[in-house]
Formats: structure tokens, C-alpha cells, sequence
């Protein structure tokens, strides 16, 4: 059943070009396939996302994407550094959100789309 298969994100891009620049450069993502229009970028534990072409992109005000990372911090600081921007929403301190031991942190790709990182609350990325 689903439970037991891989779940794998559609990101959508207006402008593809701009957003494989993004991602590829500012992000440091490697490209797995091209293919129809789009580029597929994989990830840890055989996960994957699909970067695909749609004018409907960034028109969603929920997260498109996460990624469970060991230290949100350390995160933060290493895309800061590449000009990543984090959303300050209420109950961020400086782009982060600590609750019930747990941490987060938003921000936006070039395409409007907003993607997550996330700390567990015992500080492990599985």
C-alpha cells in the first residue's frame, strides 16, 4: 500500500531556468534527469523532488517541501550565507520556530514557493 512506498515533492516553476539557478547555485542541488520541461533533484534515503514547469507556481501559501535536518541552525547559517532569505513569521526568532522541542525554519525560492527545514524534537534528521 502507499504507507509502504516512497513519497517524492513537486516543486512548480514559472520560470524553470531561473528556478534550476536557484536551486542549483544558491541551493548547491545536482541534477539527477531533465525530463518533460522539468528536472528531477535527488536527495537522502532515496527521496526526490520534481522541478516542474506550471504558471501556477508559487501560489500556495503552504510549504511545497521540507527537509529534516539534524540542526536547524547550522542550516540556517550555511544558506544564509549562500543569500537564502527566512520568513519571519509570529513565533520566529530570527527565521526559527522552537515548539514542543521541535525547530523550524521558512523561506521562499525564486519562484514564490515556500519550503521548510525541520529539526526533530530529539535533534535527529530521521
Amino acid at each position: 500500500m502507499l504507507q509502504n512506498s516512497p513519497l517524492y515533492s513537486y516543486i512548480p516553476a514559472r520560470d524553470v531556468r531561473r528556478a534550476r539557478t536557484f536551486y542549483e547555485r544558491t541551493l548547491g542541488f545536482k541534477s539527477k534527469i531533465e525530463i518533460n520541461g522539468g528536472v528531477v533533484y535527488e536527495f537522502a534515503k532515496g527521496t526526490a523532488c520534481f522541478l516542474y514547469p506550471t504558471p501556477n507556481a508559487g501560489t500556495s501559501q503552504a510549504s511545497q517541501a521540507f527537509w529534516q535536518v539534524k540542526d536547524v541552525e547550522q542550516e540556517v547559517a550555511q544558506l544564509r550565507a549562500r543569500g537564502v532569505h527566512f520568513e519571519n513569521y509570529p513565533g520566529t526568532t530570527d527565521g526559527i520556530m522552537s515548539a514542543g522541542g521541535a525547530k523550524a525554519a521558512w523561506f521562499r525560492d525564486s519562484e514564490g514557493n515556500i519550503l521548510a527545514l525541520v529539526q526533530n524534537a530529539k535533534g535527529s534528521a530521521g
